[in-house]
């Protein structure tokens, strides 16, 4: 069986206020600041935008992740491990 297959596929996002970011299906997180986490989810990487951002709890294990802070966006990207260049996107 693929690695892929073998990974949880639950990921949920729940929003409350705009001030309480709960994320399930975290593999990694990349980066984080006030301003910006960036992240690695089954689904992709997301990116959480907002200001004074703090992450409340972190299980890896679990795949869970609590922020803090007012959230004002949320974008996802392709999964910058899978991404190849310029033509291999357009073939692919």
């Amino acid at each position: 069986m693929p690695y892929e297959e073998m990974r949880p596929v639950g990921h949920h996002l729940v929003l409350e206020e705009r001030e309480s970011l709960t994320v399930s299906g975290v593999e990694e997180v990349e980066s984080f600041d006030e301003n910006t986490i960036v992240m690695v989810t089954v689904q992709g990487v997301l990116i959480v935008r907002g200001e004074e951002l703090h992450i409340e709890k972190l299980s890896l294990d679990g795949g869970d992740l609590k922020v803090e802070g007012m959230v004002e966006s949320l974008t996802y990207e392709e999964d910058r491990s899978r991404r190849g260049g310029f033509f291999s996107r357009l073939l692919g």
